[in-house]
């Protein structure tokens, strides 16, 4: 399938719906060029710092926070409900251990040091712009903690730099 390039003003979708509810895939490539990806539902877009960016977040212990790391591209995917069973694969299982992303079934491409897949509806490119562990002095609300167990995830902070949806 072929994508098209749309601008952010553009976009036109739920981001509630999408990353609660659709899930998507933050992935990133190192500079070997191994890849790896991982489903999330947290997550947000808009504006700061006068660009557009994403905030995806991943606990330190995932895979996939290597190559988070590693790279100052992250990107963003999101799937048709046809997905859902891939999703979860690419939830569960981990990188280390398997090829989750060939048993998902999904076919992955790398552009510009960014990681799109092209069974995909959309996928957003973004560059880093900030990254940093959560820090629980600053939780306000009590009822943060029990999301954890002492593995603040790290935040990134992406610049949009492309956006792509099918055909």
């Amino acid at each position: 399938m072929a994508f098209k390039e749309i601008k952010t003003e553009e976009l036109n979708n739920n981001v509630f719906g999408d990353i609660g509810k659709k899930w998507m895939l933050i992935s990133a490539q190192k500079p070997d060029g191994s890849i790896n990806t991982m489903t999330a539902s947290w997550g947000a877009m808009g504006v700061l710092w006068n660009k557009n960016v994403f905030f995806c977040f991943v606990r330190p212990q995932r895979y996939t926070h290597e190559f988070t790391e590693a790279s100052d591209k992250i990107s963003i995917s999101f799937f048709g409900e046809e997905y859902r069973d891939a999703l979860t694969l690419c939830g569960r299982k981990s990188g280390r251990d398997c090829d989750k992303i060939s048993l998902a079934g999904l076919t992955p491409f790398a552009e510009n040091g960014n990681v799109g897949f092209k069974e995909a509806e959309r996928i957003i490119y973004g560059k880093k712009i900030y990254a940093g562990k959560l820090d629980p002095k600053a939780f306000i609300s009590e009822d943060i903690e029990k999301h954890y167990n002492g593995d603040y995830h790290t935040v990134y902070i992406c610049e949009i730099e492309k956006i792509e949806e099918k055909e």
